[in-house]
């Protein structure tokens, strides 16, 4: 028996000369369902192909992944194309895909797009709802699971950045039938009882069906209801989830909502180092410019001789006096004279000054100037005005001559 004993390796190299050396399986064709779909920063792509009954790793090499006419992602139905093989290190079959075609959209990806275009068409991806984060949050909860590796990045990123917040978890199971409602359940505990001022919700990476969770829309509902913000961290970068539309600001991996979550107090602290020089700079040259101001009112007159600087005062105040009174007397003198010609040309003018020169003026009784014959009648009684006084006269005739 001794004899038949083989390494494993020697078993795993003759299953997988079995495999090589079979023509049909050198060039195969499968139809199935995309998950755990990742494409590695070598260009590499490394997938699993799913039906009802049993699962397929594939690997398609970055030479041949450049000719692909479409983007695969997890939850598409295709067809790959390729040679079946044993992988030695693993131990594991899987098919080395050379090709791969669309074969129709999977379930899975089909109830996502259904429920996306019924959210977007209820308004839960619309922009304008999306409220700001906070800059400093005090408290930040955490709707997660308590036993996976993305609490723990969470919890020290946000130590690190900024251990003024406080944290919050929010434990729940994040797969399964039951978590929609417990996230859902979380989000809004949270927003009765106020606990938070930021909410960060979200897993690690895994299969479109490890997500799902986040693609509910009992979830997508809890999230847009919130008074409180919330990031979505689902995943990693090209895990797409419907919180991640529905949510204020989506994250690529929980890492990152941490980060995204609070300030780096190393870079606060520069911001206040700047700040302080900044404002020592201007308190310098504020206090050099006053300096040089001081200096240039130490060297005037006033400060150097205050009181000589007061008699030049006074000086300069006495003839302003003297001028100010000369041009009011001499203002009084113009006015003076102005008055005096004034007065003599109206003294001139005046019908009493006429009077004296050996002119009357009659008037009628009612004191009317008469300057006609036409004024008064026969019998009529009139006054004449002379020059040292009046006489009262009867008209006895009237004589009319042309002029």
């Amino acid at each position: 028996m001794a004899q038949n004993v083989l390494s494993i390796t020697q078993l795993t190299e003759y299953i997988r000369g079995r495999l090589d050396d079979d023509p049909f399986l050198g060039q195969v064709a499968v139809r199935g369902e995309i998950s755990n779909y990742k494409v590695y920063p070598s260009g590499h792509h490394y997938f699993t192909l799913k039906d009802e009954g049993a699962a397929l790793k594939c690997v398609m090499f970055k030479s041949y992944a450049m000719r692909l006419r479409f983007r695969p992602d997890n939850g598409m139905k295709v067809i790959a194309m390729g040679k079946v093989t044993v992988y030695p290190r693993d131990g594991a079959y899987q098919l080395y895909c050379a090709a791969m075609a669309m074969d129709g959209v999977g379930d899975l990806y089909a109830a996502f797009e259904q429920l996306k275009k019924k959210l977007a068409a209820q308004g839960l991806f619309d922009p304008a709802h999306k409220k700001p984060l906070p800059k400093c949050p005090g408290t930040i909860g955490i709707v997660t699971s308590s036993a996976g590796a993305a609490v723990h990045d969470m919890l020290r990123i946000l130590r690190k950045r900024y251990p003024l917040t406080k944290v919050r978890l929010l434990p729940v199971r994040v797969q399964g039938a039951e978590a929609p409602g417990e996230i859902a359940a979380a989000i809004r505990y949270a927003n009765r009882y106020k606990l938070a001022d930021l909410l960060i919700v979200g897993r690690g990476g895994g299969s479109i069906e490890d997500l799902w969770a986040f693609n509910d829309e009992l979830v997508a509902h809890a999230i847009y209801e919130s008074k409180i913000p919330v990031i979505s961290a689902v995943g990693h970068e090209p895990d797409v989830t419907i919180s991640d539309y529905v949510a204020d600001l989506r994250a690529a991996t929980p890492s990152n909502a941490a980060e995204l979550a609070v300030p780096d107090q190393d870079a606060l602290r520069q911001n206040l180092d700047a700040m302080s020089s900044a404002m020592a700079s201007a308190l310098s040259r504020q206090l050099k410019a006053a300096r040089q101001h001081l200096n240039v009112l130490s060297q005037s007159p006033a400060l150097r001789s205050p009181t000589g600087y007061i008699e030049q005062r006074e000086k300069n105040l006495e003839l302003l006096k003297n001028r100010l009174i000369a041009a009011q007397n001499q203002s009084i003198t113009r006015k003076n004279q102005r008055y005096i010609a004034a007065v003599s040309k109206l003294d001139a003018m005046s019908p009493l000054k006429v009077l004296t020169r050996g002119y009357s003026m009659a008037q009628t009784e009612a004191g009317e100037v008469l300057r006609s014959v036409r004024q008064v009648e026969l019998g009529e009684r009139i006054s004449v005005l002379l020059s040292d006084g009046k006489l009262s006269a009867t008209v006895m005739d009237k004589k009319e001559e042309a002029r």
